[in-house]
This record gives C-alpha cells, sequence and structure tokens, in this order.
C-alpha cells in the first residue's frame, strides 16, 4: 500500500512565503515524476508543478516565478516553496506521485492566504 503525507499548509497573509512538504512510503515503484496540483472551492483540481525523475520541472503559468518545487523522486520526498502568494493561490493541495504502476495522491493540504 502507498501512502503520501502532504504537511506545511496554513494560514499567511497576502505576500507571505510557505513550504509544502509531501513524503511518499509503501511499496512504491519505479516512479517518474511527483506533482503537485491544487482545488479551491467550486473549482476542479489544477495542475501547478511537476518535477521528472532528471530533474527538469514545469509550472502553471499561474505560479510560475512565485512557485518553486523541490525534490528527491528516488526518495520520493517533494516539497514546493511558495513565495509572494495571493488570496487566489488558497485551495487544498495535494501531492501525486507517478509510477509505472498507476498514480497515487495523498489527503491534501489546506492553504489560506487571507488577511
Amino acid at each position: 500500500q502507498v501512502q503520501l503525507v502532504e504537511s506545511g499548509g496554513g494560514l499567511v497573509q497576502p505576500g507571505g512565503s510557505l513550504r509544502l512538504s509531501c513524503a511518499a512510503s509503501g511499496s512504491i515503484f519505479s516512479t517518474y515524476a511527483m506533482d503537485w496540483y491544487r482545488q479551491a472551492p467550486g473549482i476542479a483540481r489544477e495542475f501547478v508543478a511537476r518535477i521528472m525523475s532528471g530533474g527538469s520541472t514545469n509550472y502553471a503559468d499561474s505560479v510560475k516565478g512565485r512557485f518553486t518545487i523541490s525534490g528527491d523522486i528516488a526518495s520520493n520526498t517533494v516539497y514546493l516553496q511558495m513565495n509572494n502568494l495571493k488570496p487566489e493561490d488558497t485551495a487544498v493541495y495535494y501531492c501525486e506521485s507517478e509510477t509505472v504502476r498507476g498514480s497515487f495522491w495523498g489527503q491534501g493540504t489546506q492553504v489560506t492566504v487571507s488577511s
């Protein structure tokens, strides 16, 4: 069984920063990418950032220049550094592990950006 656990969410003022963490455990084989997605109330889950096993990354346009994904695919650990947060970044943030046996998701961590 595979488990992904996100942490680091919370309440922050606009312009502030948060760092999310995601750690996966269990019978994980051949992870080739780890991603962050987010879902705000009443809105479909949307892609935020991805890191591939070779280290390449890509981002949604809405977070480019503000968010940075990093981590160690081999150890199934990924981080999301979020700077200059905006109210529209408020959402539940989910971690996904993409493996040759399918994708696995965490339960999410709430990020609220409000003054």
